[in-house]
């Protein structure tokens, strides 16, 4: 049997190649990881915004995730963009049929450019099937408001949140502080929540425009060192940093919110 740590992504297909599937199996790739995929939609994408978006039917997203289970030995995975509550539903019954190791819960509702890629009647779903199976969940400032119904300002109310969101049943939690209202601040806060130890990550706010698709790349990033067997804590940490030097060192690609340069770290890691 193979030593190379295998991962999946479970998410929708970005044409623009920014963000979603697309990105994620890049982020494996320069992680040392085999990935694998399982896509939840068909989206006509870009830099610009997002234009049509085609569910892929139930009966072929368990087809993928039983085509891989049967054939690869999947540590950890990752779940990104689903879309219905109907899909919410397929992936998480398929979830438990299949052992597919930690899950990293990515809970992808609105795209950079303001569309919705979670319908509102899934967020329920969404929070009694796949938050209580998370091994970590991810949401950004909007998302991890949306799923706990707590406005985040400051470090209390972020930890008020964190632990709502570990009442549901999810393990470990990291609430992103991109999308924070004061966008002067020129430090991006990544509150992180474990059972045992609760901490902060702070890095440079960069003014640039080019950050389509950091969500799915942190999550990706964080899902491959989970596959390569490594803590929550430590893999926490290498995507902060996988994900800071992605945004800090643009690509400059396409005319609007420009994908995340995926090879960055490599040139920085030590």
């Amino acid at each position: 049997m193979s030593n190379i740590a295998q991962a999946l992504t479970i998410a929708g297909s970005d044409s623009g190649g920014g963000a979603g599937i697309q990105a994620d199996l890049k982020t494996f790739q320069m992680r040392g990881v085999f990935g694998t995929s399982a896509i939840t939609a068909i989206t006509a994408q870009n830099t610009l915004g997002v234009f049509d978006i085609h569910p892929v039917p139930l009966t072929t997203i368990e087809a993928q995730l039983k085509a891989i289970a049967d054939d690869f030995h999947i540590s950890a995975f990752k779940i990104g963009m689903l879309g219905t509550a109907e899909i919410i539903e397929c992936v998480a019954n398929a979830l438990k049929k299949y052992q597919f190791g930690k899950m990293v819960l990515d809970p992808v509702m609105i795209a950079k450019g303001g569309a919705p890629l979670l319908q509102q009647n899934a967020v329920n779903a969404l929070k009694q099937h796949l938050v209580p199976m998370a091994e970590v969940i991810t949401p950004n400032l909007p998302e991890a408001e949306a799923l706990t119904g707590i406005k985040i300002v400051d470090d209390k109310t972020a930890l008020e949140a964190a632990t709502l969101l570990q009442q549901m049943g999810a393990k470990n939690i990291v609430i992103k502080g991109g999308h924070t209202e004061d966008s002067q601040s020129s430090v991006c806060r990544d509150w992180i929540f474990t059972p045992t130890e609760t901490f902060f990550l702070d890095s440079p706010r960069f003014p640039t425009k080019h950050t389509h698709g950091t969500g799915c790349t942190f999550s990706a990033c964080l899902a491959a060192e989970l596959a390569k067997g490594n803590s929550i804590v430590d893999a926490v940490k290498t995507a902060k940093a996988f994900i800071t030097a992605a945004i800090s060192d643009p690509l400059n690609i396409g005319h609007g919110h420009g994908p995340t340069n995926h090879w960055a770290y490599s040139k920085v890691e030590k």
